[in-house]
């Protein structure tokens, strides 16, 4: 009988352990289940993308303002778009999701304004830069000037297409304004941009290029030899604005104003870019 009552108590403790093991796993469960919805509430939303359509010849200094700009703003994602400036201003004009527009020329974005393509009062002038003549790093030519591209030892000059690329304007007016194009347009090998230039001349597909000075600084395959004259051509700026139909025009409008900051400055003069005087 003492038997029977002692198997009778241990089976009852067995059972309330099981139960109290079940009830707590079945509060754990609970509470998991609990939680889930307010840990979706709690999760952070999507960053804001801004949609960056810039002058390829931006390109490098762009890219390390966007890392500096992305940690001092986790909830923005920069969205580059790096091109010729006649292409961007086309696909623009076609509809194309923008926010910010970046030119190589306030020519470009005179265009643009007029058409209302962009955003008058955001329009702000970011940087500028020069106008320069390079040639490979080995080269033996005899070229110290651009005077020089009409001799007969350069078969070939790399210029970027005028009607897409500005630098390709500003080179023939140096040239018209030196008095040489007429002898040596012939001698033309256009290209869609002007990193394409810089690649003709690495290459020694031509013997010279006219390029922005600050994509002949990035590369240690060519050197600059010549810069245009003052007056050759228009001041070279850089000018920012957003463009009208943007779907985020408050972080098109804040990331704008941190173009022109002294922060991003100082990345712009790191790669061969000037203030805007």
């Amino acid at each position: 009988m003492k038997n029977s009552v002692f198997r009778f108590s241990m089976m009852g403790k067995t059972i309330e352990r099981i139960m109290g093991l079940g009830i707590a796993i079945l509060l754990l469960f609970m509470t998991g289940c609990g939680n889930s919805p307010n840990q979706a509430r709690q999760a952070p939303p999507p960053p804001i993308e801004i949609n960056v359509f810039a002058a390829l010849g931006l390109k490098d200094a762009l890219l390390d303002i966007q890392k500096e700009y992305e940690a001092a703003h986790p909830n923005v994602k920069i969205v580059y778009n790096l091109a010729a400036t006649g292409i961007l201003q086309k696909q623009i004009s076609q509809g194309a999701a923008a926010d910010v527009f970046i030119t190589a020329a306030a020519k470009n974005m005179d265009d643009m304004q007029e058409q209302k393509f962009i955003s008058a009062k955001s329009r702000r002038d970011i940087v500028s830069n020069e106008l320069v003549l390079i040639v490979p790093k080995e080269s033996t030519l005899a070229i110290r000037s651009f005077t020089d591209l009409a001799n007969g030892e350069v078969k070939r000059i790399g210029i970027g297409a005028p009607e897409s690329v500005p630098a390709g304007q500003y080179a023939i007016d140096a040239m018209n304004y030196l008095g040489i194009w007429d002898q040596v347009k012939d001698k033309a090998v256009q290209a869609k941009d002007v990193v394409t230039i810089r690649s003709y001349v690495e290459t020694g597909n031509v013997e010279a290029g006219i390029v922005f000075y600050t994509v002949a600084a990035t590369s240690n395959k060519v050197r600059v030899v010549a810069v245009a004259p003052k007056g050759s051509h228009e001041a070279i700026i850089f000018p920012g604005a957003m463009v009208t139909n943007s779907k985020q025009p408050q972080a098109a409008e804040e990331f704008l104003n941190y173009l022109v900051s002294p922060e991003a400055l100082k990345v712009f003069q790191k790669y061969g870019f000037s203030k805007v005087k």
